[in-house]
């Protein structure tokens, strides 16, 4: 590879780190509940991206990183036998770039009871959703992500946000 190359290889490299850090981190620590080995992930799934071919996965890097990330998240629930999802505020202290204190608490509270219900949702539900809404993914990346079928993935958001809008409306007739 040539300097030209490899400069190139760097910038784009530093480019989807930035893009994908957090988002990965987020992801990881849902699944793992443990935000230092959700790190661990990511960075796993980064020197896995450093010595793949760009061009075989640049068009599709984002869906190829949260698979390497789940695999790898899923390898080391398997060896501890266990599953601890993350509470949302655990989450929330998760550090982010994407914005500042003061929206970050105000997304917090304007989302908290959204935050609240789906966290009552079956596992494989949340995941599809947070995968959609918090990674804006396609049917057919979380598909590749999570190794359900595009249908499956769609069925599962679609009784999981029907859900959601049923609990929402009953807590509104409440208040």
């Amino acid at each position: 590879m040539n300097d030209v190359n490899r400069s190139k290889d760097s910038a784009w490299l530093q480019e989807v780190f930035a893009q994908y850090e957090d988002r990965l981190i987020r992801y990881a620590a849902r699944l793992l509940g443990d935000v230092d080995r959700a790190r661990d992930v990511a960075q796993d799934a980064f020197l896995r991206l450093c010595r793949e071919d760009r061009d075989r996965i640049e068009s599709r890097v984002g869906p190829w990183l949260f698979t390497v990330c789940r695999n790898r998240a899923m390898d080391i629930r398997k060896k501890e036998q266990r599953m601890n999802w993350l509470s949302d505020a655990q989450t929330e202290q998760t550090a982010s770039t994407e914005m500042g204190p003061a929206d970050a608490a105000e997304r917090r509270d304007a989302a908290g009871v959204a935050f609240t219900l789906l966290g009552r949702l079956p596992n494989n539900q949340q995941e599809v959703i947070r995968l959609k809404v918090e990674n804006g993914m396609s049917y057919r990346e979380i598909s590749d992500v999570t190794g359900l079928s595009v249908s499956n993935v769609g069925y599962l958001i679609h009784q999981g946000v029907k859900t959601l809008r049923e609990q929402f409306t009953r807590l509104q007739s409440t208040a």
